[in-house]
């Protein structure tokens, strides 16, 4: 077991739950694919609009890659398909239907990796993963350096992701088994400190303390196996790797994910379990606080306002919506658009909000300056937006710093890869 880093910060708006009730059901009436899959992901619909199709059916499927489905997150009626030019998925929009049916896959002959990678490929569960460097879904048919299974967030308000393993570690096991198979190198697992959550074979437990950004995937995978174009590093989610055990074990897709409520403008923490792609207003509106509000896919400090649950998002924020600021007069904002971007300037805080292996001041200046060689050197690959929410916060970047490392990783994917 590696010993866990001791940086990061405690927010004003509070850490990870710590103690939250028994998760309570909570499958909203309309739930939708689209949001949260990348912005180029172009779709075949296998489906009609206005079909009933069954929960976990697979009812689009990756033009480039024709084996990766994506399943209906609840039986139902498709109510609509929307997509763009060149056929890029918009959303997929489903009415539940209590008396639908539930797709059964056939794993009773899974064995190996290739058989596994098939069956994730087929049920939409190879979505569930993110690849570094450059996000997105990992080509099927590749295999990763590693594999990094979360199971902590340190994000305000996340749930815990070990206490959605506390009915199935049996599942969680069988997921972790399953999962090493896709990779000749080791499985990381970041966790609480603790008691192992799991014993697998070249499994390497990364303990990670409460305060942020200890649990995100980035901060571990780049003190622990950088990731490379040659050397891709998978990230997957606790509960997606139960999901997957479950899935090998009877064949069928678990009908639900556990998902934390709560908010600034929330009147209290829930924890549901709700179909993927959930409607967040039917998630949120029992402890919504009177008031203008704004609901989130995702925390307080990468949250994404929107209709519907977002892929891979586990938790629901709501927070006060803020009051509209005035316009500018035209010469003062004229100034404003023709001036630099403020300089950063070194901060205990800002040194806190990145892993310590991370040289924050250096390696958010090349960032900032667009120096792509220096920024590889100091770790960028390992990266993705969610890794500096806590330094846009801290810093409050303009442009923010997320957005401008998306830029840098298009670049440098767009020219070959590493230099």
């Amino acid at each position: 077991m590696t010993t866990a880093f001791r940086s990061g910060l405690a927010l004003p708006f509070g850490g990870p739950a710590t103690t939250l009730a028994e998760p309570e059901p909570a499958l909203t009436e309309e739930a939708a694919l689209g949001p949260g899959f990348p912005p180029d992901f172009r779709v075949d619909p296998l489906v009609e609009q206005g079909e009933m199709v069954a929960q976990g059916q697979p009812v689009l499927r990756d033009r480039r890659h024709p084996d990766l489905c994506v399943t209906a997150p609840m039986g139902g009626r498709v109510a609509r398909i929307d997509t763009g030019p060149g056929r890029v998925l918009r959303y997929v929009l489903f009415f539940r239907d209590q008396g639908a049916d539930r797709h059964r896959f056939d794993t009773a002959r899974v064995n190996g990796g290739a058989g596994v990678a098939a069956l994730m490929l087929a049920s939409g569960l190879w979505t569930a993963l993110r690849q570094r460097p450059f996000g997105g879904f990992p080509a099927p048919g590749t295999r990763p350096a590693a594999i990094c299974v979360m199971a902590h967030d340190t994000r305000p308000g996340a749930l815990p992701p070990a206490m959605a393993l506390r009915d199935a570690q049996d599942d969680f096991a069988r997921g972790l088994t399953a999962l090493a198979g896709l990779t000749d190198g080791p499985l990381l697992l970041v966790q609480p400190p603790g008691p192992p959550l799991a014993d697998t074979p070249r499994l390497r437990v990364l303990p990670a303390g409460p305060l942020h950004p200890q649990g995100l995937a980035g901060t571990h995978i780049h003190a622990q196996f950088p990731a490379r174009p040659d050397a891709p590093v998978w990230e997957v989610d606790a509960q997606e790797v139960a999901v997957l055990g479950a899935l090998l074990a009877s064949g069928y897709l678990p009908e639900t994910r556990m998902v934390a409520v709560g908010g600034p403008a929330a009147s209290g923490q829930r924890v549901l379990r709700c179909q993927p792609g959930a409607d967040l207003h039917g998630l949120a509106q029992p402890v919504m606080q009177p008031g203008p509000a704004m609901i989130l896919s995702g925390s307080a400090l990468d949250g994404v306002e929107g209709r519907f649950l977002f892929l891979r998002d586990r938790q629901v924020t709501v927070m006060p919506r803020p009051a509209p600021a005035a316009s500018p007069h035209w010469f003062r904002a004229a100034l404003a658009r023709m001036s630099r971007p403020a300089p950063l300037i070194p901060t205990a805080a800002l040194e806190q909000a990145l892993a310590p292996s991370l040289p924050a001041i250096p390696f958010l200046r090349a960032l900032s300056a667009g120096d792509d060689d220096a920024a590889q050197r100091f770790g960028v690959l390992s990266l993705l937006e969610t890794d500096l929410a806590l330094a846009d916060y801290v810093t409050q970047a303009d442009p923010p710093l997320a957005s401008v490392l998306r830029g840098m990783l298009d670049r440098i994917a767009a020219e070959g890869g590493a230099t």
